[in-house]
């Protein structure tokens, strides 16, 4: 039996179950990697919305994060919700010590609207996450947001990838399920010295798409850890989700997640 690789996740809490370290933890088991956490945030939310929002200090996360890097020797990682400047700041200093790839998933809106990054938080996301990424996954409003540009085509999206690059990312992929398409979702990929890559998934038409953010980085942190090309990281990642979503159903009011479980053939 292979040793799965150690894959840390370090985002908000989810008490509802469908995103942040919750979806992150299902993602990496359900795709063979041991997952570990810190917590950035305590959220109090369910299917309908976030109701409220709890956040440690720095410090604390800090400590957390250090705990885990001296006791497991880590893979890959990702970054979900940061909540803060401080946390920003203490957790960008000591990810620079990594020998491993980092994901960081820009989250600041949740999927029912609700701010999960601080408005003076921003400008240390940019300064201080995006220049030591080895992938950065905003969606379209968040690469409006860290760009001040608009996207409103794959050649947009493209223009956006090409500015995060400039600003430090050493690659880029824009996602692409906040575009309008009736039957395909299209995320671009962008990587130095490349072309910018399309990669369309079939569009799946659901209400249940709870934490889809959280479990692509996840799942594309996980796919990095297990020592897989970015490229290929990303299309399994893309599969694993699009998957997800066709399976997903709602355990509870409101908009359900994505069925993590769907390729493990749980009767």
């Amino acid at each position: 039996m292979l040793t799965p690789p150690n894959i840390l996740t370090i985002a908000g809490s989810d008490s509802g179950g469908g995103a942040g370290i919750q979806a992150d933890l299902k993602t990496i088991m359900a795709l063979g990697g041991y997952g570990m956490s810190v917590i950035t945030a305590l959220t109090a939310q369910n299917g309908l919305g976030v109701t409220g929002i709890h956040a440690p200090d720095a410090d604390f996360v800090l400590l957390q994060l250090r705990t885990v890097l001296e006791g497991f020797s880590v893979k890959a990682a990702k970054t979900g919700m940061l909540f803060s400047a401080p946390i920003i700041r203490a957790v960008a200093a000591e990810l620079r010590k990594r020998d491993f790839p980092l994901v960081v998933d820009p989250v600041s809106v949740s999927q029912s609207g609700s701010r999960l990054l601080q408005e003076d938080a921003v400008a240390a996301l940019i300064d201080e996450m995006l220049p030591d990424c080895d992938l950065l996954t905003p969606n379209r409003p968040e690469a409006e947001m860290l760009t001040g540009m608009t996207i409103a085509s794959l050649g947009d999206a493209e223009a956006a990838g090409e500015k995060l690059i400039a600003m430090g990312a050493r690659a880029v992929l824009i996602k692409g399920g906040h575009m309008e398409s009736s039957i395909m979702v299209t995320d671009c990929l962008c990587v130095p010295g490349e072309q910018p890559k399309h990669l369309p998934q079939a569009k799946v038409e659901t209400a249940n798409n709870h934490g889809t953010g959280c479990t692509l980085s996840a799942a594309i942190a996980t796919g990095l850890g297990r020592g897989l090309p970015l490229q290929v990281a990303v299309t399994r990642a893309q599969e694993y989700l699009n998957l997800a979503l066709r399976k997903s159903y709602a355990p509870g009011e409101g908009c359900g997640p994505v069925n993590h479980a769907a390729g493990l053939n749980i009767s």
